[in-house]
């Protein structure tokens, strides 16, 4: 059967032509699954039952559920889901002057493997489709009663390994039918993958790129994230210069700050010399602590530090809010915790 959710209004057109329907008829299905979020079709009380019924005998509609809701003291909410197929992802609910964002998972695992992050420890099991994607955002919309104004791909695994599904999602998630989102208000965040950069950047959209920096040199930044032996720092800022150009959008590089690992002041001269000239922010992290990884957590006062190092030289750069530091905070701690807690009952 097909999973009918993650359709884009384009692909259901073609699909209720192709079963000898009117095409406007998919517009009616489309608004019944994105805006009014129903679980069945027999919910779907203005189509004919001719067609409900071989929606229902030829497609189904996916669903997750809530294993766990955690509340930081600072508002932040972390959700973990269970998928269809039993495995678990994370979302994270974030609050800025009221408004909500959605922290998404693009992927169950990751298989980029960067030192400072939870969601790679086990690999990469699989890719989520678009609907797993679209139900985070709508269960922790609905989980909050309020509408969302934002969303993030920061979540568990590396987005642009999954690039077609996320942007069928994109896609989705921004349709007048749907729940109408503004390309601007999307952030795709990256760990630096040149080609799928170069391939976003050739699709001339809105979105906000967010790219993963941590170091401004090969060496350091090859120890830290892996992915650099692959796409390399003058590889990933040509890509990133290339998406410049055709977009006319600002990319962010998230730079995690590892206390006496990548905050000297060599460091912040090494990211002027590779970002000088470009339009372009820099938002530091605070590490938090990252239970058998090596990592332990940076105070705010050491992100600070570096914050002046790099204003002394004209970058334009902010420190992160540091939120949810109280509930398993960093990307896939929770999961992680869950599936032990799971694994060590299964042994007793």
């Amino acid at each position: 059967m097909k999973e009918i959710l993650s359709y884009t209004a384009e692909q259901l057109k073609e699909y209720i032509e192709e079963i000898g329907y009117e095409t406007y008829r998919a517009g009616i299905v489309f608004s019944w699954l994105h805006q009014k979020q129903v679980t069945t079709f027999d919910a779907m009380s203005n189509l004919p039952k001719q067609l409900r019924n071989t929606l229902q005998q030829d497609t189904y509609i996916d669903t997750l559920t809530t294993q766990a809701v955690v509340e930081s003291k600072d508002g932040t909410v972390k959700y973990l889901f269970k998928l269809s197929d039993g495995n678990l992802i994370e979302s994270v609910a974030l609050f800025y002057r009221k408004k909500l964002t959605v922290c998404i998972s693009s992927q169950v695992g990751c298989a980029r493997n960067c030192s400072f992050c939870a969601s790679a420890i086990g690999g990469l099991v699989r890719n989520l489709t678009p609907a797993e994607m679209l139900l985070q955002v709508y269960a922790v919309a609905a989980d909050r009663h309020q509408r969302v104004s934002g969303v993030v791909l920061m979540g568990i695994g590396e987005p642009l390994d999954n690039f077609c599904n996320v942007m069928a999602f994109c896609d989705i998630i921004c349709d007048e039918n749907g729940l109408n989102l503004s390309q601007r208000a999307i952030t795709i965040s990256t760990s630096g993958v040149a080609d799928r950069i170069e391939q976003l950047a050739e699709k001339n959209l809105k979105y906000n790129l967010s790219v993963s920096l941590h170091a401004a040199n090969n060496a350091l930044r090859s120890r830290l994230m892996p992915i650099n032996d692959i796409y390399d720092l003058n590889r990933l800022m040509t890509s990133c210069q290339g998406y410049l150009e055709k977009t006319n959008r600002r990319i962010t590089f998230e730079y995690a700050v590892n206390q006496g690992i990548n905050d000297s002041v060599k460091d912040a001269r090494d990211i002027y010399r590779l970002l000088k000239g470009m339009n372009a922010h820099i938002n530091l992290i605070p590490l938090n602590d990252i239970e058998g990884s090596g990592v332990t957590a940076t105070t705010r006062k050491v992100a600070l530090s570096f914050k002046d190092k790099l204003q002394a030289l004209s970058l334009n750069t902010t420190v992160r809010r540091t939120l949810g530091d109280d509930i398993d905070a960093a990307c896939g701690q929770l999961r992680r915790r869950v599936q032990d807690e799971t694994d060590k009952e299964r042994l007793e």
